[in-house]
C-alpha cells in the first residue's frame, strides 16, 4: 500500500489546484511520474483518455494524494525536468505557508481508477455524525386505517437485512471509500429501529459477495417474516458493483438470488435493495433551470384479463421488489469523506424521520428531492457545481409500509 500524502502537501495542491489545471503541460510531466513509479501504466492510459489538457490535469490531480507521501516531492522534480519550474516553485512555497483554517469536508467521486477530491463549503452533516435518532413509532390508529391496502409487515423482526460494504480494495486501481464506514453505521442503526434482523459483511470479494447472497437467500427464517433487505455499498459501474478483489457482481444476479424463483419463502413479500454505488463515469454538471416549468402527462394503459382462469396462480419471476440507486445511469454517486455519501445521509434521515407514516416508494421520493438540492462546490474545475440524481425502480404490488413499533398480532387463544 502506497498511503497517502502528507496534509499539507495537500492542501497545497488544492490551493493551487485552478493554476495548475490551466498552465500544467502533461504529456511529458506524466511520462517523468511513470517512471518514478506515483503512477502505474493503467493510470497513464486512464489519465490520458481523457482528451484535452485541461480534463487530463484534473485527472491527474486527482490521483497523486493517494499516491504515498514522495508523490509531492516526486510531482515538483518532475516539474521542474519538464521546463514547469514556475509551477514547483510556487506548489513549494504555499507549502511553507501557514496552514488555513480549514472550514469546509473534502468528497469524493467514487469511480474506478481513483477518486476526484475537492472542497465542498455546502456540505453538512444531517445528524452530527452521530445516524440516524430512534425512529418515530406508527400510530394504532395510522396501521389500522392503512393495513388493509399494504403488505402484511407486522412480524418481529420485520425481515432479515443483509448489508455488504466494501471500503478497501486489493486492486490499486479502487481506493478506498473514506466516507463509507459511517454509511455502514447509519444504515446498520436505521434498519435496527425499523425492526430488522441486520447481517453485515465487510470488504467482500465478488465470489464471496455471491455466496452471500446466496446464503442469505436459503435462510429458513424467510418463510416466518413478513420483508427482506439488502443494501450494497461499494465501488460500481452500470448495472454492477465492485467486490474487494476489483471484480464485478452483476446486479441482476443479485435480484435473481431473491426473486420468486430462487428464494419462494419470498413471494408475494416486499424485498428491498438499496444500492450506494457508481454507475458510470460521467459526472453530471447540472443545467440551469428555465423560467416557468412544464408538466406532461401520458394517458393510463389497461388491459382486462377478464375471463381469464388457472386451475394455478402463476407469479413473474421477478415482482415485489422495490430497488433504490444512489445515481443514474451513467453516473457517479458523490460521498463525503467525514458524513458518508450523499444518498445514505438523505436515506437515513428521511426514513427516520418519516416511516411512521410513509411508505417506501414515497419515501424515496423525498430522498430524490433531497438529492437533486445538493450541489458540489469547486470553484475554477470542471467539478464546479457538480450534481447527483438518484432514483429508484419497483415492481411493488402494494403500498410498502415498514409500520415501526407496530407489535405482532395477538396469537389466537385455544381452550383444552
Amino acid at each position: 500500500m502506497l498511503g497517502g500524502m502528507q496534509e499539507h502537501h495537500k492542501d497545497a495542491l488544492i490551493r493551487l489546484r485552478v493554476r495548475l489545471l490551466q498552465e500544467m503541460v502533461p504529456d511529458e510531466l506524466i511520462e517523468h511520474l511513470v517512471a518514478k513509479k506515483v503512477l502505474t501504466p493503467y493510470m497513464q492510459e486512464k489519465i490520458q483518455s481523457k482528451g484535452v489538457s485541461f480534463r487530463q490535469n484534473s485527472a491527474l490531480l486527482d490521483l497523486l494524494p493517494k499516491r504515498g507521501p514522495n508523490a509531492f516531492s516526486i510531482f515538483c522534480a518532475a516539474l521542474r525536468d519538464t521546463d514547469q519550474e514556475h509551477l514547483a516553485d510556487q506548489l513549494e512555497q504555499q507549502t511553507r505557508r501557514p496552514k488555513a483554517e480549514e472550514t469546509s469536508f473534502p468528497l469524493s467521486v467514487e469511480e474506478r481508477g481513483g477518486f476526484h477530491r475537492w472542497r465542498e463549503s455546502c456540505e453538512h452533516c444531517i445528524d452530527d455524525g452521530d445516524g440516524p435518532g430512534s425512529v418515530a413509532p406508527t400510530s394504532v390508529d395510522f396501521f389500522l386505517s392503512h393495513q388493509n391496502q399494504a403488505y402484511k409487515m407486522t412480524t418481529r423482526p420485520r425481515g432479515l437485512c443483509l448489508i455488504i460494504s466494501n471500503v478497501s480494495f486489493s486492486t490499486p486501481d479502487l481506493d478506498y471509500r473514506h466516507g463509507g464506514e459511517l454509511d455502514l453505521k447509519v444504515l446498520k442503526l436505521l434498519f435496527f429501529h425499523l425492526n430488522f434482523a441486520v447481517h453485515e459483511r465487510c470488504n467482500v470479494t465478488a465470489e464471496d459477495m455471491m455466496s452471500e447472497l446466496d446464503g442469505f437467500s436459503k435462510l429458513p427464517e424467510h418463510s416466518q417474516l413478513d420483508s427482506c433487505i439488502v443494501a450494497i455499498l461499494s465501488h460500481g459501474v452500470d448495472g454492477a458493483v465492485y467486490g474487494s478483489d476489483g471484480r464485478l457482481v452483476q446486479l441482476q444476479e443479485v435480484f435473481t438470488k431473491l426473486d420468486n424463483a430462487h428464494c419462494p419463502q419470498l413471494q408475494n413479500k416486499p424485498k428491498m435493495f438499496f444500492i450506494q454505488a457508481c454507475r458510470g463515469e460521467e459526472t453530471d454538471r447540472g443545467v440551469d433551470q428555465r423560467d416557468g416549468r412544464e408538466q406532461s402527462g401520458s394517458p393510463g394503459c389497461e388491459q382486462s384479463d377478464a375471463g381469464r382462469e388457472d386451475s394455478r396462480v402463476r407469479l413473474p419471476t421477478q415482482s415485489d421488489m422495490i430497488c433504490a440507486y444512489a445515481c443514474l445511469k451513467g453516473t457517479v454517486s458523490l460521498r463525503n469523506t467525514k458524513h458518508g455519501s450523499w444518498f445514505i445521509q438523505d436515506l437515513t434521515d428521511v426514513f427516520s424521520k418519516h416511516a411512521k407514516d410513509t411508505h417506501v416508494a414515497d419515501m424515496l421520493v423525498k430522498v430524490n428531492a433531497r438529492i437533486k438540492r445538493r450541489e458540489g462546490h469547486a470553484p475554477g474545475t470542471e467539478y464546479d457545481r457538480c450534481k447527483e440524481m438518484s432514483e429508484y425502480s419497483s415492481t411493488l404490488c402494494r403500498d410498502l409500509y415498514l409500520f415501526p413499533g407496530v407489535p405482532p398480532p395477538p396469537r389466537p387463544c385455544t381452550q383444552s
